[in-house]
């Protein structure tokens, strides 16, 4: 091991000159009320800077100051070292060499800590100085709860012999909390909100069960041989829920609250009976987390301009448009939250209600009493609105409401399900609506999708595949991207090895000009696709994607798996 002096800090500050003699005996003092090491305590009075403290000790011991940002971290060799251990020193296994482990410390000083060390990961330790900001984020991705989960599934394993699983000990409150059942969900809910993920997938298989977390769009999975556990999750989910825990043929819906880690989460759960047993999806929703706001959401200027023009509209109809999962109702929520004034009276009719807006009436539908999209907006334009949102127009009915609203006084925002904006136009004639009455009312539509974007930790050149060259370099293509350099994630422990970190929208708008109107009224759908693609503000989702990866935000993997445009040559018609 590498020897580590016995250095008395704020001497050796004192001597060089970074301190004086007074600040040290404040910080002494203040140490000595606070219990924090000397270091941490210099640095929060603003006596010393991080850094300049860091190099000092990394100098004087002569040990190298590793930046943890941009060193590549193995999970695998991280986890050689318990997180209660990690936490506790303060320290991460950085390397594993020959014959000797290198870890970083935020503080190398402290002897007692690297004795310990050498006893608990029983090997010689080379020592480093890192941030210590940087050392608490690494653990906190580095040490997620898959090998916990998989411990509590098999404990839980262990007690679902036949016939001993009682519901009477899940109703039990008295009894629930320790129990094995309650403790894997619990770490489930844990690991997820650590990874930021918006969904947990629980699926029975024939020989395993599944749990899989959607982080950024893409689903991540882990894998258990204990396929038992799987109905002693869902009984349970199901009461949480007050869903019917002895009907398995037919799916259910229902909703939760939890707090995990300090935040309040709101869990809509969905089951749906399949070959083994129950699957079951729950989407999170942190009540918690603040409401974007337009500039916030990432828009080009141009659009967000344009967007925020369209909903300041006294009246007529706006669509946000994109599959489940593309931000649509942050969207929507980023514009009601700028409309809402007390000047303004402002109903929202949703399936489910997923953020709470002061000021703002909420409606949440309910099929089971018939309390329909279509008969809470009749109800809703006697309650003197001035913006009405729904959440989702599914049928002519809702459509044809929505649409008259929108003509007589009120401003309309909702959603449909389309590929892009050019096509929702037509979709609303598809659906029955005269095309008189969409050419009237409506104003504006946006197209979006969520892009990842590559995580900035590993970033690299990448090397083009042979159809990604095909596809780049064909024809009239090769003259504007023949010298283009494009980027990748190689995979690291700031984005849990996948290469992306984050997620950011791509849109596509679309205003009815006169042209355009015209062409909607007559029912030309070629003609409406040329006024909508001539306005200066247009550029179709395949553009605004191609245009990231050019600039390097994303990847041009990502650009294909989003647009699924490999094939379409209009992603860079235009500059």
């Amino acid at each position: 091991m590498a020897s580590v002096q016995k250095i008395r800090l704020g001497d050796l500050l004192v001597q060089q000159g970074i301190i004086v003699e007074d600040q040290l005996m404040s910080a002494l003092a203040e140490q000595k009320n606070s219990g924090r090491k000397l270091g941490k305590t210099l640095i929060e009075m603003g006596f010393v800077d991080e850094n300049q403290l860091l190099t000092l000790l990394a100098e004087q011991l002569k040990i190298p100051f590793i930046n943890l940002e941009t060193f590549d971290l193995r999970a695998e060799v991280v986890q050689k070292l318990p997180e209660v251990q990690a936490r506790r020193f303060r320290v991460i296994v950085l390397e594993e060499r020959v014959d000797s482990l290198l870890i970083g410390m935020t503080d190398p000083t402290d002897i007692y800590a690297v004795d310990d060390l050498q006893q608990i990961l029983g090997q010689t330790l080379d020592i480093a100085v890192v941030r210590e900001s940087e050392l608490l984020a690494a653990i906190e991705t580095i040490y997620r709860r898959t090998q916990e989960i998989q411990d509590l599934a098999g404990r839980l394993d262990e007690e679902l012999t036949e016939g001993d699983f009682s519901l009477s000990q899940l109703e039990d409150d008295s009894e629930v909390a320790n129990a094995p059942v309650v403790k894997l969900l619990r770490t489930v809910f844990e690991d997820a909100v650590k990874a930021a993920a918006s969904d947990i997938h629980i699926e029975p298989d024939e020989k395993v069960v599944r749990i899989r977390q959607r982080i950024d769009g893409v689903l991540q999975e882990q894998v258990m041989n204990e396929t038992r556990i799987a109905s002693a999750l869902v009984l349970r989910l199901k009461l949480m829920a007050g869903l019917d825990i002895s009907e398995k043929r037919i799916p259910q819906d229902g909703r939760f609250n939890i707090k995990v880690q300090d935040k309040s989460i709101d869990v809509r759960l969905s089951t749906m009976p399949v070959q083994y047993g129950e699957s079951v999806v729950m989407r999170l929703l942190d009540q918690g987390s603040a409401m974007l706001s337009l500039e916030e959401l990432g828009m080009p200027e141009d659009i967000s301009n344009l967007f925020r023009e369209q909903v300041h509209s006294p009246h007529g109809l706006v669509l946000v448009t994109g599959p489940t999962g593309s931000g649509k109702t942050t969207t929507l929520y980023a514009a009601l939250n700028e409309l809402n004034t007390p000047r303004k009276k402002i109903i929202t009719v949703e399936d489910p209600v997923e953020y709470r807006l002061p000021r703002v009436n909420q409606v949440q539908i309910n099929a089971r009493i018939d309390l329909t999209f279509a008969k809470v907006l009749r109800a809703a334009l006697r309650q003197d609105p001035d913006i009405i949102l729904v959440g989702e127009m599914r049928d002519k009915e809702t459509v044809e409401i929505g649409i008259r609203a929108s003509l007589t006084g009120h401003l309309v925002l909702s959603t449909l399900h389309t590929n892009d904006a050019v096509s929702t136009a037509m979709r609303l004639i598809d659906m029955g609506i005269e095309p008189y009455l969409a050419a009237s009312s409506l104003r504006a539509i946006i197209a979006q999708r969520l892009m990842r974007k590559i995580c900035e930790n590993c970033k690299k050149e990448q090397d083009l595949a042979s159809l990604q060259k095909d596809w780049l370099f064909g024809s009239h293509l090769s003259k504007n991207l023949k010298d283009q350099v494009f980027y990748t994630g190689n995979g690291c422990h700031n984005c849990n090895g996948t290469g992306y970190k984050g997620r950011l929208g791509i849109y596509e708008y679309l205003e009815l000009t006169e042209e355009a109107a015209r062409a909607l009224q007559t029912g030309d759908n070629d003609a409406f696709k040329l006024a909508a693609q001539i306005q200066p503000s247009y550029c179709s989702l395949s553009e605004s994607a191609m245009k990231l990866a050019i600039t390097g935000v994303t990847s041009l993997e990502e650009v294909f798996r989003v647009t699924e445009a490999v094939n379409d040559s209009s992603v860079v018609e235009h500059d």
